[in-house]
């Protein structure tokens, strides 16, 4: 046995618990698919009305802020106030937000002070939407997502009708570029795993994740956890925010809400870049160790076994170890394939982009990568107009 075969034989040994550990992911993103309750399907309990004030933070939002406002006034929930808070817009996202202020008394513009150092801006902006709240209930949504005209109510009747203190819904993922679609599946399988409704919803698990496009939470409990001000230097301020509510001891759900509400999740490639370095930089922050051994998992869970398919096709009778490679590289690809097309069904996105996985992948692992070499530097991430380094901002939004 000579030293390629050493070294062929060791893949093959990683690549069989590649294949195991996607076998465990395809049955946890099948058991959530199955088990993840809905927004709209509880047991129903008689309740009052309580106000609520709808936060919507929003900067250079001119394509989104419009039809986002215009869904939320539809709403059949009679008792509720929006507070639109204008970022420090360059464009004519404040211009929109006045206009629909002025046709609508619920709707309340706010123009959010300069960001304070030390603040990430949405988690800024939200703060400046609490100091003029008026309601019991608080419900933060994003400016590029569109709902339902029966969300409020579903919301609070589920929030109140269970006892719960917190309740974020999962959204339907718009994609409105190819590059987000061929990505979003391969991202979305872990999902299902470490941050899924099953684990968020069980109280032996310490879990917890808000959707930033949704989720409404009481007042008192939001002030009780610290406000926006507590995850103020947070990259991931909806994760944040969520995992201090559980770890808080407070009663939190996540619930399907695809049928009900839209959100944009990455916009063109610019956008999805900077939103995969955002999922690697806290990690990084928090312990560079076991970020770096985390992009080496997703490098050899995602994009590996299509790079050692390709190397012993090449090689097939150059050695006993080549056949075998071959062989344990084709079911591992099979199964990140499967858990793709999986994902891909139930994203609403077309089984065409799903057969372009490897490409996906690829860009996942070159985002985590990127994000972890310029985790230190001034301009690590931007985002929507600004650009942060977040070499002394600690993170806490994802246990590592």
């Amino acid at each position: 046995m000579d030293f390629l075969d050493v070294i062929n034989y060791a893949f093959i040994a990683i690549l069989i618990g590649v294949a195991g550990t996607w076998v465990l992911l395809i049955k946890s993103m099948v058991l959530s698919f199955r088990n993840i309750p809905y927004l709209d399907k509880f047991p129903l309990k008689d309740h009052k009305s309580p106000k609520v004030s709808v936060i919507l933070p929003a900067r250079n939002e001119e394509g989104f802020i419009g039809k986002c406002l215009d869904s939320l006034l539809d709403q059949d929930y009679e008792n509720y106030e929006i507070i639109a808070i204008d970022d420090s817009s360059t464009d004519s996202t404040g211009k929109i937000i006045k206009d629909h202020a002025i046709k609508n008394f619920k709707v309340i513009h706010v123009s959010a002070r300069p960001k304070p150092d030390g603040w990430m801006g949405k988690n800024w902006a939200c703060m400046e939407g609490y100091a003029v709240a008026t309601g019991e209930i608080l419900l933060f949504t994003d400016s590029d997502t569109e709902h339902s005209r029966n969300v409020i109510s579903l919301a609070v009747s589920h929030l109140l009708s269970l006892d719960l203190d917190a309740l974020t819904a999962i959204p339907k993922m718009i994609c409105l570029d190819n590059w987000t679609k061929i990505t979003l599946p391969m991202l979305s399988t872990f999902l299902h795993t470490r941050f899924s409704a099953l684990r968020v919803n069980d109280p032996s698990k310490k879990t917890g994740y808000f959707f930033g496009s949704f989720f409404i939470i009481k007042k008192s409990t939001y002030e009780k956890v610290g406000t926006h001000q507590g995850v103020r230097q947070e990259i991931i301020e909806d994760g944040a925010l969520g995992k201090k509510v559980k770890e808080s001891g407070f009663k939190m759900k996540m619930v399907r809400g695809d049928h009900l509400i839209n959100a944009v999740w990455a916009r063109d490639r610019s956008t999805l870049w900077n939103a995969l370095k955002r999922l690697m930089i806290p990690l990084y922050l928090q312990n560079a160790r076991i970020a770096v051994g985390i992009f080496f998992a997703v490098l050899f869970l995602l994009f590996m076994p299509f790079v050692l398919l390709a190397y012993s096709s090449v090689f097939f009778g150059h050695s006993e170890s080549f056949p075998a490679l071959f062989a344990v590289s084709i079911i591992s690809s099979g199964l990140v394939y499967v858990a793709g097309s999986l994902d891909a069904r139930e994203l609403h996105i077309r089984f065409v982009h799903a057969l372009c996985c490897p490409l996906g992948s690829l860009i996942i692992v070159g985002g985590f990568l990127a994000g972890i070499l310029q985790a230190k530097t001034s301009m690590s991430v931007s985002w929507r107009g600004r650009v942060y380094s977040m070499k002394d901002h600690m993170q806490n939004s994802i246990s590592v």
